[in-house]
């Protein structure tokens, strides 16, 4: 899972180096397929349940599993690109939300807030946590800036399989996700966070899901292990990733 997790990580800084006004989602696919590919693994979405490419690239207020298309990607969007590499017969998941050129600052907010949300989460795992108090801090940390929590989609179970139990909901009122967490499981947590309401609509296509109201989404995934003390990262940020974040700066 190290391994994998680790070209998961190198495959999407790769294509983050690409991102800019001008270029397709298309040209960001072809980037991590042929990265992933050239680390000997495969690109887990590609033919999943009929997925038709190697990545996920949501713009703007696509809140998840948008396909790479033609579309050139336009000064102040910002674009979610979630990769997953199957390599040595297990899987990892991560994904980032990135600024293309210059970005208003309600959307920066809303990339800064949701990447605090999955830092936070990440904080409170450890053995013998409820995977239900995840929902309680993303929750908590995205309504006190006036944001709002995604309900249909959830955080996994990650590993041999690509999604298995557990589930893991972000939300905090209704969520019934059951257990707790245990040294040695492999899970991701990836928040997604809406500017307007958490209500979402499918295109016709039956993947991209986007936001009710037509307001933007931003999302974070990490691929994370629980081990005897705490939480190991595996899909964390290299010393040679790009600094794409000014936060991180700070």
């Amino acid at each position: 899972m190290r391994e994998t997790c680790r070209i998961g990580r190198e495959v999407l800084d790769a294509a983050a180096r690409i991102i800019q006004p001008g270029i397709t989602t298309d040209e960001i696919d072809r980037v991590v397929h042929d990265a992933t590919i050239a680390a000997g693994g495969y690109p887990s979405p590609l033919n999943y349940h009929f997925f038709p490419k190697s990545c996920c690239t949501s713009v703007n207020e696509v809140i998840c599993h948008g396909i790479p298309d033609a579309r050139k990607l336009e000064d102040g969007d910002i674009v979610n690109v979630d990769v997953t590499v199957y390599y040595n017969g297990v899987h990892g998941d991560l994904n980032e939300t990135f600024f293309v050129g210059n970005v208003d600052e309600e959307s920066r907010k809303l990339v800064q807030v949701t990447y605090e949300c999955l830092e936070k989460a990440i904080s409170i795992v450890k053995p013998g946590m409820r995977f239900r108090e995840i929902g309680e801090v993303v929750n908590r940390h995205a309504s006190m800036s006036g944001l709002s929590v995604v309900k249909s989609y959830c955080g996994h179970g990650i590993g041999e399989l690509f999604h298995c139990a557990p589930n893991i909901p972000h939300y905090a009122i209704g969520n019934k996700a059951v257990g707790v967490m245990k040294a040695g499981q492999t899970f991701t947590i990836e928040p997604m966070i809406n500017a307007g309401v958490w209500r979402d609509r499918m295109w016709p296509d039956g993947w991209t899901a986007v936001t009710a109201d037509g307001k933007r989404s931003a999302q974070f995934e990490h691929t994370l292990l629980v081990t005897e003390t705490g939480v190991e990262v595996l899909t964390a940020r290299l010393p040679s990733s790009p600094n794409v974040y000014p936060w991180l700066n700070a």
